[in-house]
């Protein structure tokens, strides 16, 4: 690979866009707890909406429960109703000065329900990826480079899209993996 500009700036926004898919799938309920489950729940805190990430701490105890500590104890109303409203399948319970999320058993449907969701998101972040392949190409015809730099170039940006693609559809694999795993 070249140390061209373009080619740089194409690595740069398709690993980027591999980033969020990654990301969206890290927020796919799998039995197992992780904070990224519940980080992004808006709540009411202050008189406007707050993620739960950005006033509490969350942490996962064990793999079957998520605990939300917030910073300021006047929150956990709000939290445990911010949950209760994003509608995730979730029922949080108040425990004193925390709120305690513990993780329904998953059914046979509701994980193809789930594996349905990952390849969705694995399609936009390959369409993401085919989006950044197309502007980058766009970019190259404008820079008017010798015939025979700009097809190498253009070589170059076709090989990142195919690995990027590829990467994509390896971590939906693993996650299909993950979730038909009882």
């Amino acid at each position: 690979m070249s140390a061209h500009p373009i080619v740089s700036d194409t690595q740069a926004r398709m690993k980027k866009a591999i980033d969020h898919t990654l990301h969206e799938f890290s927020t796919i309920h799998t039995g197992k707890a992780s904070p990224a489950m519940v980080e992004g729940v808006m709540v009411d805190a202050y008189g406007s909406q707050m993620r739960i990430k950005d006033c509490a701490a969350i942490s996962t105890p064990d793999s079957r429960m998520i605990v939300i500590q917030p910073w300021d104890a006047g929150l956990v109303k709000a939290i445990e109703k911010g949950i209760q409203i994003a509608n995730i399948g979730f029922n949080p319970m108040i425990d004193g000065k925390i709120v305690r999320v513990p993780l329904p058993e998953m059914s046979r449907e509701r994980r193809a329900e789930f594996v349905k969701v990952a390849h969705k998101m694995a399609e936009e972040g390959k369409v993401h990826i085919r989006n950044v392949r197309r502007d980058m190409i766009e970019v190259l015809k404008k820079a008017k480079l010798p015939e025979d730099e700009n097809k190498r170039v253009e070589k170059e940006i076709q090989t990142l899209t195919d690995k990027a693609i590829k990467d994509i559809g390896d971590h939906v694999a693993s996650k299909e993996k993950e979730l038909l795993t009882v």
